[in-house]
């Protein structure tokens, strides 16, 4: 459907699934590009989205979370400047996955002082821990 929609789709996981195939596998890789500039945005799914959510965040500058409303698929870029949403394929259904997706990618950062003011305690954090 992103493609579909003349969205750029890079695809980080397994073509032919198994079972010893592992979400940090496929996840890590993701938050990389995206912690690098590779690539603007990220989507990662796993079966309750909780994993993929934690493994993205291990990666310094990648904003990750875990939604499962419209609400905070936009308001997480909005505010927090989120450049990866996390889904559970075993919890949200293909519609709202798709309009969770849709949202978040049409968001935009607002850049409003008081979010960039927190971004930058968050960046500061992220420095002191990789030390």
């Amino acid at each position: 459907m992103l493609r579909e929609t003349d969205y750029e789709v890079i695809d980080f996981g397994d073509g032919q699934p198994t079972s010893d195939d592992d979400y940090p596998d496929f996840v890590v890789p993701l938050a990389r590009a995206v912690a690098r500039g590779e690539l603007d945005r990220g989507v990662a799914i796993c079966g309750s989205g909780v994993g993929a959510s934690v493994v993205a965040n291990k990666m310094a500058g990648v904003r990750a979370c875990l939604i499962h409303e419209t609400f905070s698929a936009h308001q997480g870029v909005e505010d927090d400047d989120l450049n990866m949403i996390c889904l559970g394929g075993l919890v949200v259904g293909h519609a709202l996955a798709w309009e969770l997706v849709h949202t978040f990618l049409a968001a935009r950062f607002s850049g409003a002082e008081r979010h960039r003011r927190r971004l930058a305690k968050v960046a500061e954090l992220e420095h002191k821990e990789t030390q």
